[in-house]
C-alpha cells in the first residue's frame, strides 16, 4: 500500500537574498559598535576632565573664593568681581535676547509673507549668523559698538556683543516651538471668531513657551561660558572691585584663563577652583531648561 504524503510548501529564500540580509546585519552591528564607542569616548573623555577638574579645585574652593577679589597671593585669590560681572553678564543678554528673538520669531513663523525677499534675506541671514564665529562678533562689537557709538569698554557693551552671538539661537528655537503648535489650534481659534492677534497671543504662545524657555535658557549658558568676544570688548584681566553696568568689568572665564597663565603652580588650583563655579552655573541653567521642558511640555 503506497502512502502518498500531502504536499507541504516549505518556505524557500534564494542564497543572495540570505546573503544580502546576513551582509545587512553585520553593517547594523558595525554602526551600532561605531556609535557605542564613540558614545563612551565622548562621555569618557569628559568624566575624565570633570574629575580631574573637581579633584584639582576641591582645595581651593573656600570662601575667600567668592568673596575677596583678585591678588597676586594665591592662598589670597578670589572671584568676586568676576562672578558678579558674569551674572550681570548674563541677566542683560536674558533681557535683550529672549524678547527679541521672541518676537521676531512671532513675526516670521506667524505674520511675514515668506514669498517676499524682504523676509527670505532675513531668514537666510539668521541662518548664517547662528555659524558665525563668536570672535567675529566680537571685532565687530570693537568696532560699532564700543568705538563706534562710544559706548565704552563696560558691563553693558559686553552683554550687547553676547546679545548679539546668541540671539540667532534663540530665535531659531523660538520658531521651532512656534512650529510645533498644530495648525488645528490656530484653525479652531479662527473659527470663534478670534483675530490673528488673539490667536497668536492666547493659543501660540502659551503652547509654545516651554520649547522657547529651554532655547533661550541654553543660549544663555552658551553667553555665559564665552571668553573671545569679552575679550575684544575690553573685559579685563584684573579688576578688584565689584563691577557695575557701565564701568569696568572681567568675566569668570578671562578670570580663569588669567589665573591658569600664572607661572605659580597654586594658581592652577585656583583656576580649577573657578572652573568648578562656571560649570554650576552652566549646568544649573541646563538643568533649569531641562526641567521646564518636561514640567510644561505639551503632546498633541
Amino acid at each position: 500500500m503506497t502512502i502518498i504524503e500531502p504536499h507541504v510548501e516549505r518556505d524557500y529564500e534564494p542564497a543572495p537574498e540570505q546573503a544580502a540580509r546576513s551582509g545587512r546585519a553585520w553593517k547594523n552591528r558595525l554602526f551600532k559598535g561605531a556609535m557605542l564607542f564613540s558614545m563612551l569616548v565622548a562621555f569618557g573623555t569628559l568624566a575624565v576632565l570633570l574629575v580631574d577638574i573637581v579633584i584639582t579645585g576641591w582645595p581651593a574652593l573656600t570662601g575667600t573664593l567668592f568673596t575677596e577679589a583678585p591678588s597676586s597671593l594665591p592662598e589670597e585669590a578670589g572671584a568676586r568681581p568676576a562672578i558678579l560681572a558674569t551674572l550681570y553678564l548674563g541677566l542683560v543678554v536674558l533681557l535683550l535676547s529672549v524678547p527679541i528673538g521672541v518676537l521676531t520669531a512671532i513675526y516670521l513663523e506667524e505674520y511675514a509673507n515668506r514669498e517676499r525677499w524682504w523676509n527670505k534675506l532675513i531668514e537666510v541671514n539668521i541662518q548664517n549668523l547662528a555659524a558665525v564665529p563668536s570672535i567675529v562678533y566680537g571685532i565687530l562689537g570693537l568696532a560699532f559698538i564700543v568705538r563706534g557709538i562710544g559706548i565704552g569698554r563696560v558691563v553693558f557693551a559686553g552683554a550687547l556683543i553676547l546679545t548679539l552671538v546668541v540671539l540667532p539661537t534663540v530665535v531659531v528655537a523660538s520658531r521651532e516651538a512656534i512650529r510645533g503648535v498644530p495648525d488645528s489650534i490656530r484653525q479652531g481659534a479662527f473659527a470663534l471668531g478670534a483675530t490673528k492677534w488673539q490667536v497668536v497671543w492666547r493659543q501660540v504662545l502659551p503652547a509654545a513657551i516651554p520649547g522657547m524657555a529651554t532655547g533661550s535658557i541654553l543660549a544663555l549658558s552658551r553667553a555665559v561660558g564665552e571668553t573671545a568676544p569679552l575679550l575684544m570688548v575690553g573685559a579685563t584681566v584684573y579688576v578688584a572691585f565689584n563691577p557695575t553696568l557701565f564701568g569696568e568689568y572681567t568675566a569668570l572665564p578671562i578670570q580663569i584663563y588669567n589665573w591658569v597663565r600664572q607661572p605659580d603652580p597654586e594658581f592652577q588650583t585656583v583656576a580649577a577652583a573657578g572652573a568648578i563655579v562656571l560649570l554650576v552655573i552652566v549646568l544649573a541653567m541646563n538643568a533649569v531648561a531641562i526641567f521646564v521642558r518636561n514640567r510644561y511640555r505639551q503632546k498633541w
